[in-house]
């Protein structure tokens, strides 16, 4: 088939199984859409909670778009605020974690998939 409609908030949510439910969902749908050469995933964080660990690349550009709420990126040592309709770039190497405001915050992250290609860094944004 050329092409594949898929609900986001039909995805399996990745955050829940890993027992992070009640911080976040991360939604990853690069398999449901049948993509090969591109990366799609969704979050949500709940209302003032920060997302549990930090993660970074060693090829994949990302840009993520916040689709509603507000709250803070924190990229290597620098802290950014977004809101809504906020566009980012976010090179490889640089650590990225994501906090929502009190109304919550709502994203998508695009990019090039590479398989295997992101790390997880724990303690990343502790204050």
């Amino acid at each position: 088939m050329a092409y594949t409609v898929k609900r986001l908030t039909d995805v399996e949510d990745a955050a829940a199984k890993g027992g992070f439910g009640e911080t976040q969902e991360a939604r990853f749908a690069t398999g449901a859409l049948d993509a090969t050469n591109t990366g799609l995933a969704y979050h949500v964080l709940r209302p003032n909670r920060r997302q549990a660990f930090g993660h970074r690349h060693n090829k994949a550009e990302e840009i993520n778009v916040v689709l509603s709420g507000s709250g803070r990126v924190r990229l290597d040592d620098e802290v950014v605020d977004l809101e809504t309709m906020d566009a980012i770039r976010i090179e490889p190497q640089v650590t990225r974690c994501f906090e929502a405001g009190p109304d919550g915050l709502e994203w998508l992250v695009f990019g090039p998939r590479h398989e295997g290609d992101g790390e997880l860094v724990r303690d990343f944004w502790n204050d």
